[in-house]
């Protein structure tokens, strides 16, 4: 059977953000080409992955090696997507919705616009900036005592539950007459936009806590899937705000 995702090339990006070790990332491959991803997008990497130890692990899934992309920082990793899922073990301090890894791939089947999954570095995992910039978490529930995965195993349980859904028709989807998602890259245009307006107007009166305003801000708007119509319309509302 031929799904809409398939058709409509809207496979999730895999994007490992500062990964350590170019045996990790090998081993990542491995798993998405277990799991027919080819995606791959790899966020100021510590290794080589196009090194002999990264395509030692990788086993055969070296095209996905050659195909990854690099990128110096997350938006520029995420610009092109329309919905970000961030893995996490720990709990933060941020409104998101939270899915398991199950639920994530059934909301990427909903969601019928290009999404991308960020893993954060082995030993730390995602900060909590890299949290920010996604639309929701995934959590993958293991033993409470001993729940850490190894980069590999994140990547290759959050591949499994999506190569399950590929014979799976979409029993919902939102239809978008006449517009499409807004894309990362147009939504931190809106978010820069607003910062500076922001600033003008002197809302951020104690500067230590600017960051963290902007990133609770940052989560209201990546709550609800704004078109690209929607973040044209806010640009508007801005700019008249500014011109009284």
């Amino acid at each position: 059977m031929t799904t809409d995702l398939q058709e409509e090339d809207f496979s999730p990006a895999f994007i490992l953000v500062r990964p350590q070790l170019a045996e990790n990332i090998g081993s990542a491959a491995r798993a998405m080409m277990n799991c027919a991803l080819t995606d791959m997008r790899l966020v100021d990497p510590d290794d080589d992955h196009l090194c002999s130890r990264a395509l030692a692990t990788a086993s055969g899934a070296d095209e996905i090696l050659h195909n990854a992309k690099v990128f110096k920082t997350v938006p520029e990793a995420i610009k092109d997507l329309h919905k970000v899922y961030a893995t996490t073990g720990r709990s933060r301090d941020m409104i998101k919705p939270v899915f398991t890894a199950e639920g994530m791939a059934k909301d990427i089947r909903s969601v019928n616009a290009k999404c991308g999954i960020l893993f954060g570095p082995e030993r730390t995992g995602l900060e909590n900036d890299d949290v920010a910039l996604a639309d929701a978490i995934v959590n993958i529930p293991l033993n409470p005592k001993h729940c850490s995965l190894n980069l590999a195993q994140a990547v290759l349980l959050a591949g499994y539950e999506l190569f399950k859904t590929n014979d799976t028709t979409e029993s919902e989807r939102l239809v978008m007459p006449n517009t499409e998602p807004a894309n990362k890259d147009e939504i931190e245009h809106f978010m820069e936009h607003l910062e500076t307006e922001l600033e003008y107007a002197g809302y951020f009166r104690i500067p230590e806590k600017k960051p963290r305003m902007m990133r609770n801000l940052r989560n209201i708007f990546a709550r609800t899937l704004l078109t690209s119509q929607e973040i044209r319309t806010l640009h508007g509302v801005l700019a008249d705000l500014t011109r009284k």
